[in-house]
């Protein structure tokens, strides 16, 4: 799809901490078809055949991440376009203390980030993360709005809904 610049769809999810003042952002390994060694707040892929989004999210956090046994809440969709990457991303959030398992072929590192920081590297064009990650994240920061404690269950939570 990417070689072709066709659109498709994605399964996105942004995991934080259980006290919600954390993310957890990982970096890219080097050798990724698409921005290789960027760090991303989202685990995430493309929707297969007969795959819902959430199915998609949920099989993608298992595979990256290794995170299982949290379904995630659906957060919003947002639309990236910039050839070769056209992008339906359905953002969905986990809360999440335990391990966390990389995949090694995908990423080589990760960290919990403070909420301001990211928001700083978000904020940043030139800063490190993947540029539909950081559209994503910068969404979800305005979306927040002053207000970043409730767990995504107490908002509003259908896809394209305004929390």
């Amino acid at each position: 799809m990417r070689a072709r610049g066709l659109w498709h769809a994605a399964g996105v999810v942004l995991v934080r901490s259980l006290n919600g003042e954390h993310v957890y952002v990982h970096q890219r390994s080097p050798g990724k078809d698409v921005f290789p060694s960027y760090h991303d707040c989202w685990a995430g892929g493309v929707v297969a055949h007969g795959e819902t989004p959430a199915e998609c999210a949920t099989r993608e956090l298992a595979e990256e991440l290794g995170i299982s046994g949290v379904s995630p809440i659906p957060l919003f969709t947002h639309v990236f376009d910039q050839p070769p990457i056209r992008c339906h991303n359905f953002a969905f959030e986990v809360r999440w203390d335990g391990p966390i398992v990389h995949q090694p072929e995908e990423i080589v590192g990760g960290r919990w980030v403070p909420l301001e920081e990211l928001r700083k590297w978000a904020e940043d064009p030139e800063g490190p993360l993947i540029p539909d990650g950081r559209l994503g994240v910068l969404e979800w920061f305005r979306r927040q709005g002053a207000s970043l404690d409730p767990l995504p269950s107490e908002r509003a939570t259908g896809l394209g809904d305004a929390p």
